[in-house]
């Protein structure tokens, strides 16, 4: 007999009333009639739900009927216990799971119960034959062919030239404030004119290399050479943690060795750091890369790129026809011309203190809302793009992620304000937002004052120069990441733990997790062989190797220790850190715990602190999943990272070294060109406080959509953006995060898949290459447009000690003989 309709057990989703974070549906389950809607209407109610275009809704349908019930509502009630706390996963879907299988009343009423179980048998298609995630669906092909050639002799010559070419540049502006960098994006943009003028002008003709036969110009350049070419290029622009430690030890302002500048130890440091970080990566490929959850949403900028230069098909969106190669060259033309104004043209439009320049003798008010110098609690602080993606990529990044971040900056402000205004360790006599060490004078601390000639802590030496002493926003940096390091562990515990749990049965199985029937794109790669482990722990054994001789080898008084306990503490943290990056595209890093527990290991020693520190530093596996996106044969894939690897470090210590010789002033605040070495600096801060005076001397130091939205360790790392980033470059990420991510993904899906992601490439594009050609061409020849240093005020401002009273004789803090 049938019964009335029940209401909702408390604290169900109401079907009356189900909200999507892309639109919003009205059910009235006490009037089935709603159901009577036109098709288009239902139609549309659905794909919002869904998070699809209209024009994909057809197809799925037909999809959703090859399941039967009893196969989809398995596949969603495992979906409904690995993604209920997924702030990625569509909220309509998970609410409209959640009655289906928890509510025993849904049953009673036909109608609701047919229109829920549709709901999920199309979400259970979608899962079956694409991917849940819209983000995914918007650039990964759900489709492939295996015979299109990828490993050809084009793509390695052409992969290894923009490698190099890479390493050079990323490695020449690193020692840069503020710092210019170019990803893997700006290689895809040119590594498509290459490829094709490959294609037109190389003869048809085959060489014999090894036994095998190697066509010179296998056809038409293919999407597959282009993301080969862009992963090498990818693995080779990221300036490893070697040069950090190398520069730090080699630049007379810092720790002023002169042995560090042997070139076997460098490059034995430096490809032991990166393929170690490579091996690990390969070895959590179950956990990071083969779960369809690990979205790795700063991968689909490129893909998005990739596509729009490869694509056949151009379906018009929201009225849109422009091709995504057009909007592409339009967007990056615009920023390319426009980069030039904050750039070059009108420094203020990049740190625009607007409300400091109001009364710019004010150190309190430059200290408040500078954008340079302060805090930057500004509304509008930026007009730059390159200060806009500077800590958060808001086009890519998803906004709970954006606004976490934003939200815990935001709370931390006041503190690190009232530790400055009540001069808290002496803060108040020292720039608020400095990523510097000071001592008792206010000048950048000189740590060849206070170690011996082998680098060792020298206590006599110690006493008679100074304490460390940090900024408000450098100290209150320090002391987030220990709030973030146990949130990562639990967070990843609470919310991943049926990945990983997933990824250690497989592990223990041997079972290669690409044959998941329920994620198409592990699917498709199980067409490839796959690169064995032992590959990736060979590898890591190679890294091994060659950090022994690094350490043992030459004058660095470390013990292997520094090796063996850096990788442990890696191999603890690979797991949380990186199933968090996957999701957020924001990366929490090691590198102050790897302090802390490196100064206590090696007290005195700021070089085996910084070796423990960097072995212990993750390298994620974003590649992987990269090429696991672009259907790459994984051994294919395996030889480019390692060749263009060892290829892009040899490069790169070669730059740095030429920029420690030649570069006038390096890493002090009147270097040539900018080069003050902010990175540096903050790296070279760390070493005296954990390394050369240690610890010892550092004692002052639901499913419910909100709640699911809320990440605990990413608004925790929002205190890691102080010193020497602030506000201003925070806030506007939210902005331009909500229009894109929220706003017109709600209302534009169609628009938002097609242009959202070629949108990001394009600016990214436009700011690298003017950047690049205005250093070159103008900046570096030191020709400069003159006229009002807008900065200035704000900068002299801050130069004031707010607290002058306080100093003695222009000394802050103790005096000789006060401090031990």
């Amino acid at each position: 007999m049938a019964t009335e309709p029940t209401t909702p057990t408390a604290g169900l989703p109401n079907l009356t009333e189900r909200k999507s974070s892309t639109g919003s549906i009205s059910i009235d389950e006490k009037d089935p009639q709603v159901y009577e809607a036109s098709d288009k209407e239902s139609g549309s109610e659905v794909a919002r739900d869904l998070e699809i275009d209209v024009r994909q809704l057809e197809r799925l349908s037909q999809l959703a009927e090859q399941i039967s019930d009893e196969e989809a509502e398995a596949i969603m009630r495992e979906v409904f216990e690995e993604h209920r706390h997924d702030p990625s996963y569509p909220n309509t879907v998970l609410e409209v799971a959640k009655r289906f299988f928890e509510d025993p009343g849904l049953k009673s009423d036909t109608v609701l119960y047919q229109r829920a179980l549709k709901e999920l048998k199309m979400e259970a298609a979608l899962i079956i034959h694409d991917s849940p995630y819209v983000e995914v669906r918007a650039v990964v092909s759900s489709e492939d062919d295996p015979s299109t050639p990828c490993s050809t002799v084009r793509a390695w010559t052409i992969g290894l030239l923009f490698a190099c070419a890479g390493a050079l540049i990323n490695q020449l502006f690193s020692l840069r404030y503020p710092r210019i960098e170019i990803d893997e994006i700006v290689a895809q943009l040119l590594a498509y004119p290459a490829g094709t003028a490959w294609a037109r002008w190389v003869p048809d003709r085959s060489i014999n290399l090894f036994g095998y036969t190697l066509a010179l110009n296998p056809g038409p350049f293919n999407r597959k050479e282009h993301m080969l070419i862009t992963i090498m290029a990818n693995v080779s622009f990221g300036v490893g943690y070697s040069a950090y430690v190398i520069v730090v030890q080699r630049v007379p302002t810092f720790f002023n060795q002169e042995w560090a500048k042997q070139f076997g130890y460098q490059i034995s440091l430096s490809l032991s750091f990166q393929l170690m970080g490579y091996g690990l990566a390969g070895l959590s490929r179950r956990f990071l890369v083969y779960p369809a959850a690990a979205i790795w949403p700063r991968n689909l900028a490129s893909i998005a790129l990739n596509n729009s230069f490869h694509a056949n098909e151009n379906p018009i969106v929201n009225g849109w026809k422009i091709s995504q190669m057009r909007f592409f060259l339009y967007a990056f033309g615009g920023m390319f011309v426009y980069f030039w104004f904050p750039n070059y043209i009108i420094g203020a439009m990049s740190y625009f203190s607007w409300i400091a320049w109001i009364k710019p003798e004010s150190a309190i008010l430059a200290a408040v809302a500078g954008t340079n110098t302060g805090l930057g609690l500004n509304p509008l602080p930026t007009f730059d793009w390159n200060v806009v993606e500077a800590s958060i990529q808001p086009l890519i990044s998803p906004f709970f992620a954006t606004f976490n971040n934003f939200i815990g900056m935001l709370t931390t402000f006041p503190i690190v304000l009232s530790i400055w205004l009540t001069n808290t360790w002496y803060t108040g006599h020292l720039p608020i937002n400095s990523n510097r060490p000071f001592d008792r004078f206010g000048h950048q601390y000189k740590v060849t004052e206070v170690v011996d000639d082998n680098g060792f802590y020298d206590q006599a030496a110690y006493e008679a120069y100074s304490p460390l002493y940090l900024s408000a926003g450098q100290a209150f940096l320090y002391g987030s990441f220990f709030a973030v390091y146990p949130a990562t562990l639990v967070y990843a515990f609470l919310y991943h733990r049926h990945e990983i749990v997933r990824g250690f049965k497989s592990l223990i199985r041997r079972k290669d997790p690409r044959h998941d029937n329920k994620d198409v794109h592990n699917r498709l790669m199980a067409a490839y062989p796959e690169a064995p482990e032992w590959w990736y722990a060979s590898i890591l054994l190679l890294a091994i190797g060659l950090g022994l001789i690094a350490i043992l080898c030459y004058p660095t008084h470390t013990t292997v220790g520094a090796l063996f306990m850096g990788l442990a503490l890696a191999l603890i943290f690979v797991v949380p850190i990186g199933v968090i990056f996957a999701v957020t595209n924001q990366e929490v890093t090691l590198n102050v715990l790897a302090e802390f527990i490196g100064g206590v290991l090696f007290p005195g020693n700021a070089l085996a602190m910084n070796m423990f520190k960097s072995y212990g530093y993750v390298v994620t596996a974003r590649t992987l999943r990269f090429a696991h996106y672009t259907k790459i044969n994984p051994r294919v894939l395996f030889i480019g990272q390692t060749i263009a690897t060892i290829v892009s470090t040899l490069v790169a210590m070669s730059i740095m070294n030429w920029q420690v010789n030649s570069i006038r002033g390096v890493c002090t605040p009147q270097a040539q060109a900018k080069f003050t070495c902010p990175g540096t600096s903050t790296f070279f801060t760390a070493s005296v406080i954990w390394g050369t005076l240690g610890q010892s001397r550092s004692k002052r130091f639901p499913n419910n959509k909100v709640i699911r939205g809320i990440h605990a360790p990413i608004f925790l790392a929002g205190g890691l953006n102080w010193a020497p980033y602030n506000l201003s470059h925070t806030w506007p990420a939210v902005v331009v995060g909500y229009i894109f991510q929220v706003y017109i993904r709600k209302r534009y899906i169609g628009w938002w898949q097609k242009y959202n992601y070629v949108l990001t490439s394009a600016l990214t594009c436009g700011v690298a290459i003017a950047a690049i050609v205005t250093f070159f061409a103008l900046q570096w020849a030191g020709i400069e447009i003159t006229g009002v240093e807008t900065l200035s005020s704000t900068r002299a401002a801050m130069e004031k000690d707010v607290h002058s009273s306080l100093a003695r004789e222009g000394i802050l803090g103790t005096w000789p003989g006060e401090f031990h």
